[in-house]
C-alpha cells in the first residue's frame, strides 16, 4: 500500500463515448464524457465515424478532466485506459494516446478490461453509498453483453451465466428500431414505459439452459407482433405506443430476473450488484430494489454517470490494479474481444 495518495489518469475510449476522469486513490475528482452525435442519423454507431471522432475529442476531455480535478499532468502516478472489448478503431485511440502519454511522463501504464471496469464501479467511493462486501454477483448488462458474474474478490471473477446470441441492450435498440423510434432507443421504451400497461400485452420468455441468456427470439417476436397487429390497424403503434414498450420492458426484466433468482439459489449469494449500460434503466433499477423486501436479498445500484460508458470505473480498477503493481509495458495492444 503506498504511504502517500495515488493519482491516476483514466480513459475509455471502447465505444463511441470518449472520456477521462481523475482519480485521488479511490475517489473521482472529475469525470468527463463526450458524446458523438453523429451516430443519430445512421440508426446505430458508425465505426469509422467513432474513431475519427474520438481523435478529435480526446485532447479537450483529458484536458477538461485534469482542469476539473485542479491537478497538472505531472501529479499523475498512472494511466489506465480501457484494452476491451470494444470498437477496435475506437480503442485504438484511447490506447495509443495512453501509451504515448504515459511514455512522455515516464509512468506505469494499466490495461483495463471494460467489463471488470463495469462491474468495479461500485468501488467508487461516494457519500452515502454502500459497497458490496464479496463474494457477491453481478449482473452486467449492456449493448453488446448480458452476464451474470461472480465476484470473489478485485482480480478473480468467474462468468457463470451469459447471453448466447444477442446482448439485452440490443433486444431494447432492435425494438425501438421496428417502433420507428430515435437512435439510442433503449432510453426512450424505458421513458414511455412509465405511461404504460406492462401486461397489455404478452411475449413468450425464450428459454436458455441454466443461467444463460437469449434474446434474439424475443426481437423476433416483438418484430412478428408488431406487423402482424400494423397489418390490421396501420396507426397500432401510435395509439399503443406506451403500453408496448412497458410491455416488452416488463417482458425483458422478467427473464433477468428469473436467471438471477437461479444464480442466488445455485451460489447461495444473495448480494446483487448490476453494472452497464442498460442498469440505468428505471424499471430493472426499481425492480431490483423490490428485492431486497421481495426476497431478502442487499442489491447495490450505481451513481447513474457510472452505468453508462464511463472513465472512472476504468480508473478505480487502474487503482486497484496499482496497489498490486500489475502494470504494463508498451507492448500491450488493444483486442476488440478480449478474455474475461
Amino acid at each position: 500500500m503506498p504511504n502517500s495518495d495515488v493519482y491516476i489518469l483514466a480513459i475509455e475510449s471502447s465505444c463511441d463515448d470518449t472520456a477521462a476522469a481523475v482519480l485521488k486513490n479511490n475517489v473521482v475528482l472529475s469525470n468527463v464524457v463526450a458524446g458523438q452525435k453523429i451516430h443519430e442519423e445512421y440508426g446505430g454507431v458508425v465505426p469509422e465515424l467513432a474513431s475519427r471522432a474520438h481523435q478529435q475529442n480526446i485532447v479537450p476531455v483529458i484536458d477538461s478532466a485534469l482542469k476539473k480535478a485542479g491537478i497538472k499532468l505531472n501529479t499523475i502516478n498512472a494511466i489506465a485506459f480501457t484494452q476491451g472489448p470494444g470498437l477496435m478503431g475506437s480503442l485504438l485511440v484511447g490506447t495509443s494516446f495512453a501509451k504515448s502519454l504515459a511514455l512522455a511522463l515516464n509512468i506505469p501504464l494499466i490495461a483495463v478490461n471494460h467489463m471488470h471496469a463495469h462491474i468495479l464501479a461500485h468501488f467508487i467511493e461516494e457519500e452515502g453509498y454502500n459497497k458490496p462486501d464479496f463474494p457477491f454477483i453481478a449482473l452486467t448488462i449492456s449493448g453488446g453483453h448480458t452476464q451474470i458474474v461472480k465476484v470473489s474478490s478485485f482480480f478473480e471473477m468467474e462468468i457463470i451465466g451469459e447471453t448466447t446470441d444477442d446482448a439485452v441492450g440490443e433486444a431494447f435498440d432492435k425494438t425501438a428500431k421496428i417502433m420507428g423510434l430515435p437512435y439510442p432507443g433503449g432510453p426512450l421504451i424505458d421513458k414511455l414505459a412509465k405511461e404504460g400497461n406492462p401486461k397489455k400485452f404478452a411475449f413468450t420468455k425464450p428459454k436458455a439452459p441454466g443461467l444463460n441468456f437469449s434474446f434474439s427470439g424475443l426481437k423476433t417476436q416483438i418484430l412478428y407482433f408488431i406487423q402482424r397487429n400494423m397489418a390490421e390497424n396501420p396507426n397500432f403503434i401510435e395509439e399503443n405506443k406506451a403500453d408496448i414498450c412497458a410491455s416488452i420492458q416488463h417482458t425483458i426484466i422478467e427473464i433477468l430476473m428469473d436467471k438471477l433468482k437461479l444464480a442466488v439459489a445455485e451460489t447461495g449469494i444473495n448480494q446483487i450488484a448490476i453494472g452497464g449500460g442498460v442498469s440505468a434503466n428505471s424499471g430493472i433499477r426499481a425492480t431490483l430494489k423490490e428485492a431486497e423486501s421481495k426476497y431478502g436479498w442487499k442489491t447495490f445500484i450505481p451513481k447513474f454517470e457510472y452505468t453508462t460508458d464511463n472513465a472512472a470505473m476504468i480508473g478505480i480498477v487502474g487503482y486497484q490494479k496499482y496497489l498490486e503493481n500489475k502494470f504494463n509495458d508498451a507492448g500491450v495492444v488493444s483486442k476488440a474481444r478480449i478474455e474475461f
